[in-house]
């Protein structure tokens, strides 16, 4: 089928012009066939030249620089007071769960405890064991107990959560707890049980850490889900099953662990006071250093780029990591660190340590806080584990003697694996491998509304929720700025008008919006604003740079092609509308980095951020049709949103629910759900784009271009039980329609 065909269609039916649903299609390249793309006028296909990506490049990092800076030390570097901080304290960690997936906490099923073996040293035994956190996430650990306690002797107790240190041989996992057993050992000979437990990605069941950056699960921003949060319940469960265990104090539980382990002890001590005392090593610093300056070194554009997903909460909130750290306030807690780690920088934990002590201080409390810096890279070094042992032993069992014996691995790594290594031994009812799919909640009050008063208390609630939950990181009236639009360029060749003006969409962030028309055009019956991704600017661009080379070689690689701008150019002029262009930040004229690896790091800088690119490209749309409004003769004409790309289709879509006025949205290749995009965060936990395009309708004509109609059944429902007609609501199939016929344009103010 061609395109052209289903606009025919499509604007046959609904009384509007052939011309907007073609011209929309052609200047975006989409009238020329495949093989015409970015050829030259006689047919040849010069090689295209390199991007350059100077000016994107500068803007993103000033852009993060400049929302890294807001969020220094938010939200506590407000707080001055004691009852401050206690009237403060409470939704902070409601905040925090939210943030790690636990909000509302899920419930505390059975955790059906099995001890599979047991391995004896002279001084201590290892059980082997496994739990169950929720139904099917299994949790493999080892407890190591002291040998000879007395009867009714309960023991000071270490959750010892592992750092990423693989231990695998063959197709086996023996768990990160091999790797990491020297702790536990070194507690059980000093008079402590110490329950250590293997994390998601490197347990005995392989889970997954890597989602966004390696496997591009990017669906897990919009579920809310992170890593994080299954590592902070396991352990909450790991406390849990250790009050169930004989020998164990339950009023000294600590916690300590490196990296990735010292990222668990700040979710786990920031949770659950029934840890008294922590020591997290290297596993905390403040966002300066994660999003764009981590120092010299590898990852000088911010120390992100050295982490995986299970470090980071979602950020919801738009939080500084010092309020993790201050949480844990007024209990012992020690902040481990080594000078020369290049992924927790020495020069942001100690900024978070300066933070965290205001927040001791006021509870007059300093002396329960400790920073200790010893020399060294990120590694589990003797200096670091003899600080920590003895900061244990002054805060849980009074004792400030010194040490005397190191901590040394006693076992091979078969002997501390919990489950059988024989053909079939992973459990059947096993979530661990898929636990994203189910780990956050979903939405329960999806069901097609009856009728409308049931469906606007439902819009209600998502606008409320994609305001606090989705968007929290655009800017708000106060800081949103001056759009300052300014006149870029205004040329007319071969009776075609071309203008450009720019404007500032948020701080650092300048765009273009383009225009084309008839020149000779004095009364358009409407504006079309379009919004492209990468493949549809460079369409876009090939096409104008035929007759408008100077306004658009520097803003991009490909080449002018001009049966594509012919026949462009040929229906502009016959017809009574103009064609507006918005390429948002990252594409066409502010592209930054094409490398992957670069865009990967970038959009979870957004993460960091509170933001997600997609989320601020909604924004951009929206401040593109403020500028638009702002331009003399084209302010009071009816405005069409059009995407023909199925991500940018959907940002477009949530544009037309923040902004009033918009006549019609037509949206191309659209996802059924933002699990394939967009991407905002936390979207899947209240709505979906079905629910979406139905409240689009309640304002605007709302056309949908699909492939298929599987996914779409709650916006058919939906459009049913509201009475929508196909003049509000109308799902369109991609199909062909060798015949199409035009029609005649609306007239002037025409409503139809």
């Amino acid at each position: 089928m061609t395109r052209l065909a289903s606009f025919s269609r499509l604007f046959s039916l609904s009384g509007l012009s052939l011309f907007v649903g073609s011209a929309l299609f052609v200047v975006v390249g989409c009238l020329a066939t495949r093989s015409s793309f970015g050829q030259s006028d006689k047919g040849s296909a010069p090689k295209p030249t390199k991007l350059d990506t100077s000016r994107g490049d500068a803007m993103i990092r000033a852009y993060f620089i400049a929302e890294g800076k807001r969020l220094t030390n938010q939200p506590i570097r407000r707080i001055k007071s004691l009852e401050a901080w206690q009237d403060k304290r409470a939704e902070l960690h409601k905040q925090m769960l939210e943030m790690l997936g636990l909000q509302p906490l899920p419930k505390k099923t059975d955790l059906k405890p099995v001890i599979t073996g047991k391995v004896e040293h002279e001084k201590f035994i290892v059980e082997k064991l496994h739990f169950q956190s929720r139904p099917g996430l299994y949790v493999t650990g080892n407890l190591y107990i002291p040998k000879g306690l007395k009867e009714g002797e309960r023991l000071p107790t270490i959750l010892y959560v592992c750092g990423h240190g693989r231990v695998k041989k063959g197709d086996i996992s023996y768990g990160n707890k091999s790797n990491y057993q020297h702790h536990g050992a070194w507690f059980a000979q000093n008079g402590y049980v110490c329950l250590t437990i293997d994390t998601l990605q490197l347990g005995e069941i392989e889970g997954k850490h890597h989602g966004t950056y390696r496997f591009g699960d990017w669906w897990w921003n919009a579920r809310g889900y992170t890593p994080a949060g299954v590592e902070a319940w396991n352990c909450v469960r790991a406390l849990d099953y250790l009050e169930t265990r004989p020998e164990v104090d339950k009023e000294r539980f600590g916690v300590t662990g490196r990296s990735g382990g010292g990222a668990y002890s700040w979710w786990i001590s920031a949770i659950d006071e029934r840890i008294k005392c922590a020591v997290p090593v290297a596993g905390i610093t403040d966002l300066r250093n994660y999003v764009y300056d981590a120092g010299p070194g590898r990852y000088e554009d911010g120390c992100v780029e050295g982490h995986c997903d299970c470090m980071f909460f979602v950020n919801t909130h738009r939080w500084d990591y010092a309020t993790v750290a201050a949480l844990v306030a007024p209990r012992p807690l020690l902040i481990s660190n080594t000078d020369k780690d290049s992924i927790f920088p020495l020069d942001g934990v100690v900024r978070l340590h300066a933070q965290v002590k205001k927040i001791y201080d006021l509870h007059d409390a300093g002396k329960q806080l400790g920073l200790h810096i010893t020399e060294g890279p990120h590694k589990d070094t003797q200096e670091l584990r003899v600080h920590a042992f003895r900061w244990f032993n002054r805060h849980l069992k009074k004792d400030d003697s010194l040490l005397t014996q190191p901590a040394e691995k006693l076992f091979e790594p078969e002997q501390l694996r919990v489950f059988p290594t024989d053909e079939g031994w992973q459990p059947k009812n096993q979530k661990n491998t898929q636990i994203s799919e189910s780990f956050t909640r979903k939405p329960r009050d999806l069901k097609p509304p009856t009728d409308r008063d049931a469906f606007d208390r439902q819009a209600k609630r998502w606008m409320k929720n994609l305001t606090s939950k989705s968007f929290a990181g655009w800017p708000n009236e106060r800081t949103a700025g001056d759009l300052n639009v300014k006149p870029a360029f205004d040329e007319t060749k071969n009776g075609i008008r071309f203008r450009g003006w720019d404007f500032t969409s948020q701080g650092v962030i300048r765009l273009r919006l383009y225009a084309l028309h008839d020149a000779a055009l004095k009364e358009p019956d409407l504006v079309v604003l379009n919004t492209v991704d990468d493949a549809g600017w460079d369409k876009f661009a090939r096409q104008m740079r035929v007759d408008f080379d100077d306004q658009m070689k520097g803003d991009t690689h490909t080449h002018p092609s001009k049966p594509e701008y012919d026949v462009t150019r040929r229906i502009l002029l016959q017809h009574k509308s103009v064609m507006a262009y918005i390429a948002p930040r990252g594409i066409g004229p502010t592209a930054w980095d094409q490398s992957k690896f670069k865009q990967t790091q970038h959009r979870r800088r957004f993460m960091l951020l509170g933001q997600t690119l997609d989320g601020m490209r909604v924004w951009d749309i929206r401040r593109a049709i403020q500028a638009l409004r702002t331009v003399d003769d084209l302010k009071n004409l009816q405005l069409w949103l059009n995407s023909e790309e199925g991500t940018m289709s959907g940002n477009t879509l949530y544009a037309s629910l923040f902004e009033d006025n918009i006549y019609r949205v037509d949206l191309w290749h659209l996802p059924a759900s933002h699990r394939h995009g967009p991407i905002y965060l936390n979207v899947m936990r209240f709505m979906d784009t079905p629910q979406a395009v139905v409240q689009a309708a309640t304002r605007a004509r709302v056309r949908v271009y699909l492939q298929a109609f599987r996914g779409w059944e709650y916006a058919v429902e939906t459009a049913r039980n509201l009475k929508l007609d196909e003049k509000q609501l109308k799902l369109e199939p991609l199909t062909a329609d060798p015949n199409p016929t035009p029609v005649d344009p609306p007239s002037k103010g025409s409503r139809e």
